[in-house]
């Protein structure tokens, strides 16, 4: 059964397009051209989109842009018309009308006239207009676009999208984690544990201490995950072609951050140099290289928990990870550290995109236009998305519920060849290791041998080999 079209036109020439659709010729001309992945935008950047295409038609009412100065003025109506349209496509209404793929133009010119053509047939619809006619009362390029261009729309976009989720998913993703890790070592602060260096049995320490160590580093990936957001807080929007700011208004550019900030509670502000605003990417590269040590951190804390709650008989298991699935198809009673190992696999995701991320960003800049922003938008939000939802459902499913195991915890302590350590001062460097070697090869303990051989008055060495002590100066 063939589906009904109908036909529009653009600069070259009639395309037939889907009869009820709101997207109009270049929209049809992008599907037709990239069949590619068959993925397009996720919803975040689309609604993103229309908040920046919302603002700007704001900014332009406030400038009288859209009642002189262009070919075919608007109405009162038609501009509140228009300006509502680009609310509702901020606001997830008509998402199945931007069918056109990510791998694209490197500028990302067919997504912005999408999003153009969509809101401009919805705006003739809402002031009772025909959406189908070849002439548009409200056009898609003249109005809906006025003041833009594809070069500097699209990277605001991204740096919109990108700051918003880091600012209101990752960062409190990453607090409630801290936090949740911060109660953890509290609550363990008493338990004496066994120090590991290089996988070696090391000096004792608590484990709270350990997980105040993990605490930390998430602490510090907050402040990461800000610089990361902050990184992208100048926009390209003003730019216009190349950086010159043609056809636009010498306002535009500062009115639609002064509405977006508001709108959002970011503190956007326009570009200080738009032609390296509209060139470069290097924004983008910085704030995805923050996220990338945000995920070297994720992976170190998920794979040392992993490691500590290794066993239960044959492993360290100093902490119980909830079961939270049956852990293989034929060892019966087997449970795997499964939340550990999908934040893992998370963060050697992010990591790759990192790559893409930096090669896009050094190859995509040619003189006045970076042409691989799609890639780079899908990429930047995709790392975004992973890392909040791996860090929800770690914190939620996993370290909530943890607990500690004190008798494994304590059991290594005595057995260790590092307590030695605490006899340096007393017997020197030399002297100590030789007792290691003789209790390694004895098998007996630090203790056992020196009450054995009497190196220390039975009151000293017992204060010496003092295992709490040893967790402080």
């Amino acid at each position: 059964m063939i589906n009904p079209t109908r036909t529009e036109h653009d600069s070259l020439g009639d395309v037939s397009v889907p009869k009820d659709a709101y997207y109009g010729a270049q929209t049809q001309r992008g599907v037709d051209n990239f069949p590619i992945s068959g993925k397009g935008f996720p919803p975040k950047f689309i609604r993103t989109f229309g908040l920046v295409k919302w603002a700007a038609a704001k900014a332009n009412r406030e400038l009288k842009r859209f009642e002189s100065g262009i070919k075919s003025p608007l109405s009162v109506e038609q501009i509140d018309a228009l300006i509502v349209a680009a609310r509702e496509v901020a606001d997830g209404k008509l998402a199945d009308q931007f069918p056109v793929d990510i791998y694209q133009t490197g500028s990302g010119t067919s997504t912005n006239m999408n999003v153009n053509e969509v809101i401009s047939n919805r705006a003739i619809e809402l002031v009772g207009g025909n959406r189908f006619l070849a002439k548009k009362a409200i056009h898609p390029n003249d109005h809906v676009n006025l003041g833009q261009s594809t070069n500097d729309v699209f990277p605001t976009v991204i740096h919109v999208a990108a700051s918003q989720a880091i600012h209101r998913e990752l960062i409190p993703a990453l607090q409630t984690l801290a936090t949740t890790l911060e109660s953890k070592a509290k609550e363990w602060s008493e338990i004496l544990k066994i120090g590991r260096t290089h996988l070696a049995d090391a000096t004792p320490l608590t484990l709270g201490q350990e997980f105040g160590g993990f605490a930390r580093q998430i602490r510090l990936s907050i402040e990461r995950a800000e610089a990361a957001r902050d990184a992208l807080l100048e926009l390209p929007i003003g730019g216009t072609a190349v950086g010159t700011g043609i056809n636009t208004h010498p306002k535009f550019a500062s009115n639609v951050c002064t509405i977006l900030a508001k709108e959002t509670g970011l503190e956007f502000t326009e570009a200080r140099d738009h032609f390296e605003a509209s060139a470069q990417r290097d924004a983008l590269v910085s704030s995805h290289g923050g996220l990338k040590s945000i995920a070297v951190s994720l992976f170190t804390v998920a794979n040392n928990i992993r490691w500590l709650g290794s066993g239960p008989r044959c492993g360290f298991h100093e902490v119980s990870l909830p079961d939270k699935q049956p852990g293989s198809s034929i060892m019966p009673g087997k449970v795997n550290p499964v939340m550990s190992e999908s934040m893992m696999q998370v963060a050697a995701r992010v990591i790759g995109n990192d790559h893409t991320i930096t090669f896009a960003g050094a190859t995509g800049g040619q003189f006045q236009l970076h042409v691989m922003m799609p890639v780079m938008a899908v990429t930047m939000l995709e790392s975004i998305d992973l890392l909040v939802s791996v860090t929800r459902a770690f914190t939620d499913l996993c370290v909530v519920d943890m607990q500690a195991n004190p008798k494994e915890c304590e059991a290594g302590i005595e057995k260790s060849l590092s307590l030695v350590t605490a006899l340096v001062p007393l017997l020197g460097y030399e002297k100590s290791a030789a007792l290691a070697k003789e209790a390694m090869a004895s098998g007996k303990t630090i203790r056992e041998l020196c009450v054995e051989q009497k190196v220390l008055p039975i009151e000293q060495l017992k204060r010496a080999l003092d295992a709490r002590q040893m967790t402080h100066p």
